[in-house]
């Protein structure tokens, strides 16, 4: 109850009996629902025929559509205006009660059973109430009235606020109020028909709902008497009169009587409205501020009469300027007489801007604190939980009623030991504060990483009294963090560690080894020819033979070792708890074990690799890793340089052969423009008429400094530096110039053939480079024959087939050079547009009496002569050799045993 009267047991009895009489006479149901101290709703007595579940249907619609302070204006209406021009009541010291002969004549019980009624027909209904009747007159505007105010629902389909209650068909709601007018609670009589509650139910209702406003006033004018007893009589000693009394508070209080008039105010209300209390008191609010501003103030009126207690009824902001704006609070409560009656409205109004502004404060630091995406956790100075917010349950699982009292050690990941607890705590007394990364753990027992700053909050005298820790979920940091380190350190394809991660691993090995007089083989492994295979079958096949590759190696060496990709088909081997060279060979040996099986790929092609390996050795090669790294390095390229498929060790003459590399390369620059290079011709002959058919062009460099320089060591560097091209267009010119000079001189020598590096024929520009360097010189396409590797073709087939047709069709001849030694692809070698076969000179060595050589040497004849090609011999030193290729029907020949090498003047012999 808004008003905390208690209701003697006697009288809920009594108004029991009274609503199972209606009930029973209407055919309805009925419910009494009474406002608590805490302006909650909820049922104080009910008829015996009313369910539980249709009572709990009313409180909640009520609960919804009404509250302790702000009520509607039909229900201001019917427990004040109503209750003196609707009702009048004959004051009486009985109980008031309805029985079953209240109706006094039959006459007026059919009246009261009448459903509908007459145009301005006012119906009396005379129930005895003990010795005193209550007269109540309706008539049909009071009855519209009602319906329209919502207290008289013949169907609540009709009305959107009753629909969720589908067991109610129809009620009557009449509310109840103490004599002051404020709110008591509401009486409801229902049917779960629609139609099921009338007129004649409203009627009996209304005589009920006024019996106990009635006796409302009579409880609470004797509860009045008895605190008045109880309290005594106030004493006179020393009292303050009431005006003085109100003139010592700054906040401003005054007093408006029930019809609404100002009755007294103090010294802070004059000084605010700006008039003397003589301009005020006698006044009613529309005549001290107008009609628009009364009505707001009534307003709060009002409400202060309905709930029957204090309520705030204003906020506002006062002043012109924001910074000079004050929060004010205006207070209302409703006065009552002795006897419980309603005699006016006491108000107050206060400077609220401190509490405001600690009020946006803890509204900003809750609002903070509940959507803060960090997780927040607040716990007591001797570290219990107190309260945590939302992201604390979204990151860590635990929801708030899980943690309130435990100890934020339950999160504990076992990760960290005392001694990190213990600086934790210290830093945290000392400073007020610490920062760091801690692993705590989720509800469902997961391990994750957060960013927490736990900070000590203190009371007004320096004491700890919480401690808040605000902390980030860091997991998906931590993860980019290893992704990223990752990806510095290790090769995406195979996850091997990079050259960046192996140089740090090779540098920490080399410390250690120092320090423990160890021994270290640092193993360089490069793939022979790999680019033939990304060429020939993609760099997908090529990717997974890397892969593969990487996972045999990883299995030939120790879990103390180290395997790094450190390049395209470039790997390298940290081997460690090595004692001497013999350890490291049955290292490599079992490394090389790996290129044994084929490697089965996508496509199902059995492919092989071989690979050339350089070893260097710790401490005798070096000292440090660059120098090892190094070293190894250059092992690897003389064990490539002689013949691949192999391996060696680093040596100080092979540091040697790297500085005479260098100083070869910086020669090699100028070498054309100071004409440093020149060509010989080795004679060709047909084997059966000895004759001469041809000349193949051989470049010579003869540096000044240097000396003669073997083109089997500049070539490779011409092609490693990017000379080459330039090189091999000095060469096709100057041996075109030469044959027209022959020809000019009336010499006949067949064709001149000019070597083609596979850079060279690579380039788009090659084809036309040819064409204008024969244009230039003049010699006719038929004097001029390339030679080009097979490897060279190999590398990309497509294009050198269209390359090379295109050249033949100029009427150049073409020959495949050093056939067999390198990728043979015979699906390609039938579609080249080539002429020729050159039998390399590693297959006429040892001729007739290398078995192996003579089989190698007739398939390569009888493949050539199937395939409609020529077939010539290099390397023919002896006449044993040229008598066995004769017999084999080779049909040309060239080396030692003809002629070597020589300049042009010296072939006179060969060429008349």
């Amino acid at each position: 109850m808004m008003i905390d009267v208690p209701i003697s047991q006697q009288d809920l009895d009594n108004w029991l009996k009274d609503v199972n009489l209606v009930a029973e006479i209407s055919n309805s149901k009925a419910t009494l629902i009474a406002w608590n101290a805490a302006g909650e709703l909820s049922s104080m007595l009910s008829s015996d025929s009313a369910a539980d579940s249709e009572i709990q249907a009313i409180l909640c619609h009520l609960s919804g559509n009404h509250s302790a302070k702000t009520l509607p204006s039909a229900t201001l209406s019917a427990a004040t205006s109503s209750i003196a021009t609707q009702s009048k009541v004959v004051p009486s010291n009985t109980t008031s009660t309805l029985s079953s002969n209240t109706f006094e004549t039959s006459s007026d019980a059919q009246l009261a059973q009448e459903q509908l009624i007459s145009p301005n027909e006012s119906i009396s209904v005379l129930p005895r109430l003990g010795h005193h009747q209550i007269t109540t007159s309706l008539s049909v505007s009071e009855l519209t009235e009602l319906v329209r105010q919502s207290q008289l629902i013949i169907d609540t389909r009709q009305h959107s606020d009753w629909r969720s209650c589908s067991s109610i068909g129809s009620v009557i709601c009449l509310s109840l109020a103490w004599p002051s007018g404020a709110n008591f609670g509401f009486l409801c009589f229902y049917h779960h028909e629609a139609q099921g509650v009338d007129s004649k139910t409203l009627r009996l209702a209304k005589l009920i709902s006024d019996s106990i406003q009635h006796r409302l006033g009579e409880i609470l004018s004797q509860h009045s008497a008895a605190e008045a007893l109880s309290r005594g009589a106030p004493s006179n000693i020393d009292t303050v009169d009431l005006q003085s009394f109100i003139d010592s508070f700054e906040e401003h209080i005054w007093m408006k009587n029930a019809a609404g008039i100002y009755t007294l105010c103090n010294r802070s209300v004059e000084k605010a409205w700006e008039m003397p209390r003589c301009e005020i008191v006698g006044k009613s609010d529309a005549e001290l501020f107008g009609e628009d501003i009364a009505d707001i103030f009534l307003e709060g009126d009002r409400l202060a009469i309905e709930s029957g207690m204090p309520i705030i009824v204003a906020e506002c902001l006062d002043g012109g300027e924001t910074k000079n704006h004050l929060w004010l609070e205006t207070l209302k409560l409703p006065t009552l007489n002795p006897h419980g009656e309603f005699v006016g409205v006491i108000g107050m109004t206060r400077n609220i801007s401190k509490h405001k502004a600690v009020e946006e404060q803890l509204t900003l630091a809750t609002n903070v604190f509940k959507n803060s995406v960090e997780g927040v956790v607040v716990t007591d100075r001797h570290g219990n939980i107190t309260d945590v917010n939302g992201a604390f349950f979204e990151i860590t699982g635990y929801v708030r009623e899980e943690l309130l009292g435990q100890n934020p050690r339950i999160f504990s990941s076992g990760r960290h030991d005392k001694t990190f607890f213990d600086k934790l705590w210290n830093a945290l007394l000392a400073n007020g504060k610490w920062n760091g990364e801690i692993w705590n753990r989720r509800k469902n027992g997961t391990i994750f990483p957060q960013n927490i700053t736990i900070s000590t909050i203190y009371d007004e005298v320096g004491d700890v009294r919480y401690f808040v820790a605000v902390f980030a979920d860091i997991s998906a940091q931590k993860e980019n963090e290893a992704q990223l380190t990752h990806l510095a350190y290790f090769d995406p394809l195979t996850h091997l560690p990079n050259r960046m991660k192996f140089m740090m691993q090779l540098k920490q090995e080399v410390r250690q080894a120092k320090r423990l007089n160890l021994q270290l083989a640092t193993v360089m492994i490069d793939v022979d020819l790999f680019k033939h295979i990304n060429d020939s079958f993609g760099h997908s096949i090529g990717d997974e033979m890397l892969v593969e590759l990487a996972k045999r190696l990883r299995s030939q060496v120790g879990d103390q070792d180290v395997l790094s990709r450190i390049g395209g088909d470039e790997f390298v081997a940290l081997i460690s708890g090595i004692d001497n060279s013999e350890d490291a060979t049955v290292a490599i040996h079992q490394l090389r074990q790996v290129f044994e099986q084929p490697f089965i790929v996508s496509t199902g092609d059995h492919l092989r690799l071989t690979a050339s390996m350089g070893v260097s050795l710790y401490p005798s090669d070096g000292a440090d890793a660059d120098t090892l790294l190094r070293n190894a390095d250059a092992a690897m390229y003389r064990a490539k340089n002689d013949g691949r498929n192999n391996y060696a060790f680093y040596t100080e003459s092979l540091t040697q052969q790297s500085f005479e590399h260098l100083k070869l390369q910086s020669a090699l620059y100028g070498a054309i423009e100071q004409n440093a290079l020149y060509l010989m011709y080795q004679p060709k002959l047909d084997l059966v008429s000895r004759k001469t058919v041809g000349f193949e062009a051989l470049l010579r460099w003869h540096d000044p400094q240097l000396g003669l320089i073997s083109p089997a060591v500049f070539i490779p560097v011409a092609e490693k530096i990017g000379l080459i091209h330039e090189i091999g267009l000095w060469v096709l010119e100057t041996a075109c110039r030469q044959g027209m000079r022959w020809l000019s001189e009336g010499k006949h020598f067949g064709r001149i053939a000019v070597n083609v590096a596979g850079q060279q024929l690579q380039r788009s520009s090659f084809v036309d480079d040819v064409k204008r360097v024969l244009a230039e010189t003049g010699l006719p396409a038929k004097h001029l024959e390339l030679e080009v590797t097979e490897s060279v073709m190999m590398q990309n087939p497509d294009l050198a087939i269209r390359d090379l047709k295109l050249l033949g069709d100029l009427g150049i001849e073409l020959s495949v050079d050093d056939f067999g030694t390198g990728y043979s692809s015979l699906n390609y070698l039938k579609k080249l547009p080539i002429h020729k076969l050159k039998i390399d000179q590693s297959f006429v060595r040892d001729i007739p009496f290398d078995t192996n050589n003579t089989a190698i040497a007739k398939a390569v004849i009888a493949l050539g002569h199937a395939l409609k090609l020529d077939i010539i011999a290099e390397g023919v030193e002896t006449k044993e050799q040229a008598d066995f290729l004769q017999q084999n029907q080779c049909d040309q020949a060239q080396g030692y045993l003809f002629s070597r090498p020589q300049l042009p003047e010296d072939l006179d012999a060969f060429l008349s």
